[in-house]
Formats: structure tokens, sequence, C-alpha cells
């Protein structure tokens, strides 16, 4: 299973938007080694849901729920998307700040390449950023499914 983090704008869609559907397209991304990446998704893959231009923080975890499909937003067919299920928020946002100041996250590309919008979050960062949200400690990279979002 691999990791990792994909960035929306709370005003266009939220953390709250996406625990209210549940299930949804993840649809937009323009950009070639973003769309890469969402390519690279499987079913079954953990990623971090980042709130981007207001907030600036990893907010809850969603889980890749349907396999990369042509975006239906995209009316040339050259770009992809995947579904996503919300599985939980974090208990304590952690801050793009927080990101930063820490140096076991120093390689993470949401400082390298911070335009990037889906990028590879690797199994010791992702550990890292689970535990700065107050995840409990030795959690699992999978997260129980007696994980439910709360309605």
């Amino acid at each position: 299973m691999a990791h990792w983090l994909v960035k929306s704008e709370p005003a266009a869609f939220s953390w709250d938007d996406q625990v209210r559907n549940g299930t949804e397209a993840w649809t937009g991304v323009r950009n070639a080694l973003a769309a890469r990446n969402l390519r690279a998704m499987r079913r079954g893959d953990l990623a971090f849901f980042y709130h981007s231009v207001t907030g600036k923080a990893v907010v809850g975890i969603v889980e890749i729920v349907r396999e990369a499909y042509p975006d239906p937003t995209d009316a040339t067919g050259r770009w992809a998307c995947v579904d996503v299920r919300a599985v939980a928020p974090l208990p304590a946002p952690v801050t793009l700040a927080a990101i930063r100041a820490e140096p076991a996250l120093a390689g993470l590309p949401l400082i390298r390449q911070s335009r990037l919008s889906v990028l590879p979050v690797t199994p010791a960062q992702w550990a890292v950023i689970a535990r700065m949200g107050g995840l409990p400690a030795g959690l699992p990279a999978e997260l129980p499914a007696a994980w439910p979002v709360p309605a």
C-alpha cells in the first residue's frame, strides 16, 4: 500500500464536503506530475486530505476506492481522476508551519514542490504526520474499518 497527500482549496471542496459526500471523485487535476501520481494510486491506498490556500493543514485521511479513470470534468480526455472515501479526521490538524518545522519532513514534496496537488508520502513521513495529528502511537499504516468518519 502506498501513501499520498491530496490538496484541496476549502472554499471549493473542503474536508467537511468530503465527509458529507462520503465517496467523491477527485477531479480537476491538471498538472502532469500530479496526474501521474493519481494514475499510480491503487485501491486501498491512503491519503492525507490537505486544505490549501486557507487553513494550510492536513485535516483528515481518505482511502482510494477506485483507481484512475477519465476525469469527467475534462473534455479532452487527457486527464484522470480517482474516487476517494473519507476515513477519519485528524484529532488535531497538522499545519504547514508545523510540517516545515519538523526535520523528519524536510524531504516531503509538500515543502519542496508546494504547487503539486497530489504527492507521494513515504511510510516514515506518514507516521510522523499521523503522530503530529494526534493519531494513536503505533497505529498501523492501514486504518481500521472501525474508524468511520463521524456523521
